[in-house]
């Protein structure tokens, strides 16, 4: 029987973010940075369409060329920094590049990256990016090129110098600052054991060790009677197709947005501190390469969504290659079949009401999540304890 495990490994770049606090001044600074910079993206938009139409090439170089001529003989242009509006450029370019791309491969429509799209006014929330030559940090504020600055709200420090960071603003209202960061490995003590990982729904993992399993916290359930009346509150205020919305509508909407981001934190912190406690536990961990993408066609969407079962295994398979762990990524198929002793296959699927495994074959029984879970550590070729 042939299985596909992939090992992850590999050191890239991390991003650190942080709060940013701007003064009014520099609000409305990096909002008319952001103004140029979406004009010159939508510039882009159509010269790309144009190129289209006329069978022209439009590379980066064109683009380049265009942004000269157009701080040329734009002032308001002239006025912001080059840096923000090069890296559109880039953007803008690596994004029509790969639509593309996968274009010329014939990759299915609903699989293959679009062509850029213009970015709206107020639909669009503002995001500069700046290299190394376009920002500098000097006593704990941000300086960007343009004389703007702002207090970074400092929750730990860089491990080295950032090659990159990402200013924006979220559907709060607030500001952030993302740091590129050549990552390190923080290579933690040999334990001894290993780990097998299945994801699930009524449980978010269960592990081969019963202090590792991760149940469903719920956080969207807990968080959806403050929702719902959110949200009742922005379908009363809905202004006209049109029309502006009232100052009542947008407070609705930022409360929303406001309660999303604070679900999707808690989503967050609640995988990062299991993926840190499994990690530090163990040495290797076989975890199934799951795509929970098919069970938002389900009956188990709503609860599969607030399970966040993607965020938990990126969370595992970033923390186990910061601490040099081995993350052996195992192939899910016929996982739930399959006996982790004996490696028996059953004749057909199990429905999701069975929960017992049951091998016809050597008469082992376990509850279906635990079996599946050896089976992991069996195909990354791990002993199970």
């Amino acid at each position: 029987m042939t299985t596909a495990v992939q090992e992850t490994a590999g050191v890239g770049h991390a991003r650190y973010t942080f709060r940013l606090r701007v003064s009014s001044t520099a609000t409305g600074a990096l909002e008319a940075e952001w103004a140029r910079c979406r004009w010159l993206w939508n510039e882009c938009c159509a010269r790309s369409r144009r190129a289209h139409a006329e069978n022209e090439e439009c590379g980066p170089a064109r683009l380049d060329k265009m942004l000269t001529e157009a701080r040329a003989c734009m002032g308001w242009l002239r006025e912001g920094s080059s840096v923000p509006q090069q890296q559109v450029i880039r953007d803008f370019a690596k994004s029509r590049a790969k639509a593309l791309k996968d274009i010329k491969a014939a990759v299915p429509v609903r699989q293959r990256a679009g062509m850029p799209q213009y970015k709206k006014k107020h639909q669009d929330d503002p995001s500069l990016n700046y290299t190394q030559r376009g920002f500098r940090l000097k006593d704990g504020r941000l300086h960007l090129a343009g004389g703007i600055a702002g207090t970074v709200v400092w929750s730990r420090s860089l491990p080295k110098p950032p090659s990159s960071v990402r200013v924006y603003r979220d559907s709060t209202g607030a500001w952030y600052a993302s740091f590129v960061v050549a990552s390190m490995t923080e290579t933690l003590p040999k334990i001894g054991r290993v780990i097998g990982i299945d994801w699930g729904v009524k449980e978010i993992a269960t592990t081969t060790s019963d202090d590792h399993d991760l149940a469903h916290p719920q956080h969207g359930k807990r968080a959806a009677q403050h929702l719902a009346h959110y949200q009742r509150m922005m379908s009363r205020r809905k202004p006209k197709h049109g029309h502006a919305g009232s100052k009542g509508y947008r407070e609705a909407k930022r409360q929303t947005a406001k309660l999303h981001k604070k679900v999707a934190r808690q989503r967050q912190d609640t995988a990062r501190k299991w993926a840190k406690k499994v990690v530090r536990d163990h040495d290797a961990l076989a975890v199934e390469d799951f795509r929970p993408k098919f069970l938002a066609k389900s009956t188990m969407a709503k609860k599969a969504t607030d399970a966040a079962i993607g965020a938990t295994k990126t969370a595992l398979v970033e923390m186990g290659r910061k601490h040099g762990r081995r993350v052996h990524l195992v192939h899910p198929a016929h996982t739930t079949m399959d006996c982790a002793d004996c490696g028996a296959r059953t004749k057909h699927a199990l429905p999701l009401s069975e929960r017992t495994y049951t091998c016809t074959t050597c008469g082992v029984s376990r509850p279906r999540d635990k079996n599946s879970a050896r089976v992991m550590l069996v195909r990354a070729g791990l002993r199970p304890g």
